[in-house]
């Protein structure tokens, strides 16, 4: 992975970051590294993640998906939501369909289930199912939803569902019941950081994708950590995003050249914001696509208020798709070249249009779209997410706004008495119909 924060620099942009305060802030990186590498030797809550690629297990993976070999998978279907669906649809949308379609319920909204259901080759799809606790209401619901689908068309779901889970709860109980093949979530591994485990991996497995190769880029990204964001990519732009915020920059725009990258900017979005906006801070993420969005967000981005920070991701290398020549006048000048020269071009074109109207901009690239290369990235942006936790001083790895909504939903649907339910009926109502 390759970081370039030339264009964050107060010679460049408002606000900007200059050379003496990166050198400042190098110190404060030091010491945040002697934390993390702490917390990852000890294999604590949370820094757990950043031993991902040395802990996780590609043949245990690749055993548990062994069973449908014995069936002609066509999609593969994840059934979770958040970090139990974001990781895997960001590793099997980087890395291609490969031998199955990538598919994701990861919200309960009844007029997508039942068309997705209704469109999907039931007896060829495999499903993965993950949920830590195994009391996900929403994966639950969905899978419920699933279930009854296969039975319906009278196909045997128990020969094409591999289950993700903790140790404990109904999940475990169902797998444990129907002999499914089951792969136990990682120890102190919150969910928007478990890309590179078996929450993640799964469906890249049933693909045929290379599950080692993930894992070595992510061990490559693992190597590369030291104690100055000089040297280390990640740091560079954990330290630059955080120094960044702290001069105004509140929003922070993930914006990937690559369609294939798209659902790796979601998962930026819940990785950023579920780790990050605590105690009145945080960047807020937005997500975005070149070239598409140039035709339709770049405006603000030029012209608006300077209060974002854009990154662009992108990697180095693309398929060769050529241009036809032709004597149209006014298109000629395309021809002879390629749509990964145009790609280019449109990329290099935005963030000079960025650095010329004074918005702080980062360049993140990656050798090609393969499994070494995916996997370094992946790793890099959850440590760089962790520096900037450190140097903000937040609990990075807890997400207790989000527990609140899920005890209130759960108390609305009769799952138990939570005094968060209770605030639905105090609303404030100004009603105009």
């Amino acid at each position: 992975m390759y970081v370039d924060i030339g264009n964050a620099l107060s010679s460049v942009a408002t606000p900007g970051v200059s050379c003496d305060s990166l050198e400042r802030l190098d110190e404060r990186v030091a010491d945040a590294h002697e934390r993390i590498e702490r917390g990852i030797t000890d294999r604590e809550f949370g820094y757990a993640a950043l031993a991902l690629p040395e802990d996780t297990d590609a043949d245990v993976i690749e055993t548990a998906v062994e069973p449908l070999d014995d069936i002609d998978v066509d999609a593969v279907l994840t059934v979770g939501i958040g970090g139990s669906a974001l990781g895997a649809a960001t590793v099997s949308g980087a890395l291609g369909p490969g031998s199955a379609g990538t598919f994701v319920l990861d919200n309960v909204d009844p007029r997508r289930t039942a068309r997705l259901l209704d469109d999907l080759p039931l007896a060829d799809t495999a499903v993965h199912v993950v949920s830590r606790s195994g009391t996900t209401a929403e994966t639950l619901a969905n899978f419920l939803v699933v279930r009854d689908a296969y039975e319906a068309e009278g196909v045997d779901w128990t020969e094409r569902t591999v289950v993700t889970t903790g140790p404990d709860g109904p999940l475990r109980t169902l797998a444990d019941e129907e002999d499914l093949p089951a792969l136990d979530v990682p120890d102190g591994v919150p969910g928007r950081f478990s890309a590179l485990s078996t929450v993640g991996l799964v469906p890249a497995a049933i693909q045929g994708h290379d599950v080692s190769g993930l894992l070595a880029g992510g061990q490559a990204g693992r190597e590369s950590l030291s104690g100055s964001l000089f040297d280390c990519p990640a740091y560079a732009l954990g330290a630059i995003s955080y120094a960044l915020e702290e001069r105004g920059a509140s929003q922070h725009v993930c914006m990937p050249y690559s369609e294939d990258l798209e659902f790796f900017a979601e998962w930026f979005a819940q990785l950023w914001a579920e780790s990050l906006g605590k105690d009145g801070l945080g960047q807020t993420p937005v997500r975005a696509l070149g070239a598409t969005d140039q035709h339709s967000q770049l405006q603000l981005y030029r012209a608006g208020r300077h209060d974002k920070q854009v990154t662009f991701v992108r990697p180095r290398e693309h398929p060769a798709v050529p241009i036809p020549e032709t004597d149209v006048e006014g298109l000629s000048y395309l021809g002879g070249s390629t749509l990964g020269d145009l790609l280019d071009a449109e990329f290099e074109a935005t963030e000079a249009s960025l650095a010329a109207a004074g918005l702080p901009n980062v360049r993140v690239e990656i050798d090609r779209l393969d499994a070494e290369s995916v996997g370094e990235l992946l790793y890099g942006y959850e440590a760089a997410c962790v520096l900037a936790g450190e140097l903000m001083g937040v609990e990075t790895f807890t997400q207790p706004a989000v527990e609140w909504g899920k005890r209130a939903a759960r108390g609305l649907l009769g799952g138990g008495e939570f005094e968060e339910a209770d605030a639905v009926a105090e609303k404030q109502r100004l009603l105009v119909e």
